[in-house]
């Protein structure tokens, strides 16, 4: 009596198709996996380093309804000149202020109170970015 087969013989007649198209896609997968992780760290890399003035607001107090002082701590290189941008809102969220100021003490961190003038009671101060003098906005 003889046996019967229910299919080929294992690695006798080379891979399937379903086996090359499987090792196709994870090649085709890899590569574009690769290439995104590659943009992503650039892109990080480039936002990170390329900001060589930045700043943050340490605290602010209403004066009047027409002023408001601003405490900013400004990092940069000392032999940058850094301008940056504020703007104040008032309880509506309407703009009553917005004003830029220049930071060109030879230091790499500055502490500075700044005196914003209004048009209306401000309730909110945000920075708006900073950037080297001359140069364009982040």
């Amino acid at each position: 009596m003889s046996a019967v087969r229910e299919g080929l013989p294992e690695g006798r007649y080379g891979r399937s198709a379903d086996e090359r198209s499987d090792r196709k896609l994870k090649i085709v997968g890899a590569v574009l996996g690769a290439v995104l992780l590659g943009v992503v760290g650039w892109i990080g890399w480039d936002y990170v380093g390329g900001q060589s003035v930045s700043a943050q607001i340490i605290t602010f107090q209403v004066v009047s309804d027409n002023e408001v002082k601003v405490h900013l701590e400004v990092r940069k290189d000392a032999s940058v000149t850094g301008v940056c941008t504020l703007s104040s809102q008032d309880k509506q969220h309407g703009e009553v202020g917005r004003a830029d100021y220049t930071f060109a003490q030879a230091s790499g961190r500055v502490d500075e109170t700044v005196s914003l003038k209004t048009t209306g009671r401000a309730t909110m101060i945000e920075l708006i970015g900073c950037q080297p003098a001359g140069g364009s906005a982040r």
